[in-house]
């Protein structure tokens, strides 16, 4: 059957009754629901409607993830903010606090807020943008359960820690690099096993120190059993700067970690001692920066955008047809799927369908006609 286009109407109502189906309070399912669909938006499956019932509606049935967010700030200052999430809603928590952080940035030029016990909060790109609609310069990070190994180890210490970071331009993008410090991450692995692909040679690291090839659903299970481990940017060993993404990623680890007094390393792998499952208590900070606190929006706008267009137009490979800028390629697929819809595959069909059915939601989907 493949995958078949769901609407986005129908994809953004139903996902958002089936949030408030399990206890989330509506004005916050609705901000859940946003974030998760502007990873398909983008073209980025891996943290869209693939992830919206194993990671957010089957924790919440479990019971590790609170559906009412509790949004407590700790300490505050003009320029800085301290919240606990109390294991709720990751995205409303990153939502929130990313509002909090231009609010400041705006004010002040800059602001900072730091999280602690959250859950994933989806596409790490949603907050920075966030910041580029306003004018701002927005950073953010996340750790996550370990599963990456650092330069000359093989066991997971730390997570995929995405660094991203969005620059307002001129143009009908921003500049947007949104990616983990890891070369692949555990949602791209787990979209491999949905539709039948190999892991990438290169990416996962066995206990042997020899790279694992093959059946993706394998490799996840390694990784969940601590007999395998992903790789950070540049790969094994050093000779491609794997001690680079093994840098930013420790960057990442320790900004989630640091201000916040929270979580870290294995303390994130969603198990007690014993080996029941339990919230996950992850860490995150939202950076945002005004740019009309320096020269002005305009200005900055309009250089960046000079910036990137340079660069664009530099000389190409051979073959190659065109250079892009970081969120250029996500803002083509968004043109492309903006008057149909999320391609949704077989194996997210079918959640889909069981979540309907056992909230009872009165909803039809265009691969059951």
């Amino acid at each position: 059957m493949g995958k078949v286009i769901l609407d986005w109407k129908t994809a953004n109502d139903f996902i958002t009754d089936a949030f408030v189906g399990v206890g989330v309070p509506r004005e916050d399912a609705q901000i859940c629901t946003d974030i998760l669909l502007e990873s398909d938006r983008r073209g980025i499956e891996s943290h869209g409607c693939n992830r919206f019932k194993p990671i957010y509606i089957d924790r919440i049935n479990a019971g590790i993830q609170n559906p009412v967010t509790n949004f407590e700030i700790i300490k505050e200052t003009e320029t800085t903010a301290v919240v606990d999430g109390h294991d709720g809603m990751g995205q409303v928590i990153g939502y929130k606090s990313m509002k909090m952080a231009i609010e400041k940035a705006k004010k002040y030029g800059m602001g900072m807020v730091v999280v602690r016990n959250s859950c994933h909060y989806g596409i790490a790109g949603y907050y920075s943008t966030m910041a580029c609609k306003e004018g701002c310069i927005g950073i953010t990070g996340t750790n996550a359960r370990p599963s990456v190994a650092p330069t000359f180890g093989v066991e997971g210490m730390f997570g995929t820690n995405p660094l991203t970071i969005g620059i307002p331009t001129d143009e009908d993008f921003d500049f947007l690099i949104d990616c983990a410090t890891s070369i692949t991450q555990n949602g791209k692995v787990e979209y491999y096993e949905r539709i039948g692909e190999d892991v990438h040679p290169g990416t996962i690291i066995g206990l042997d120190g020899e790279s694992i090839e093959g059946d993706a659903g394998v490799a996840l299970k390694k990784i969940r059993g601590g007999t395998a481990a992903l790789t950070t940017l540049g790969g094994i060993g050093e000779d491609l700067g794997g001690y680079k993404g093994y840098g930013y990623a420790m960057v990442v680890e320790l900004l989630s970690a640091a201000l916040q007094d929270g979580s870290y390393g294995k303390d994130l792998n969603g198990k007690d001692e014993n080996g029941n499952i339990r919230p996950y208590h992850l860490g995150h900070f939202f950076i945002a920066i005004d740019t009309d606190h320096f020269l002005g929006q305009e200005i900055a706008r309009k250089k960046a955008g000079e910036i990137i267009r340079k660069v664009r137009a530099s000389k190409k490979a051979p073959g190659a047809e065109r250079i892009y800028s970081a969120g250029e390629k996500e803002h083509d697929i968004w043109l492309s799927r903006k008057d149909s819809g999320v391609p949704i595959n077989e194996s997210v069909q079918a959640e889909m369908s069981k979540v309907r059915d056992d909230l009872k939601l009165n909803y039809v989907f265009p691969w059951e006609k």
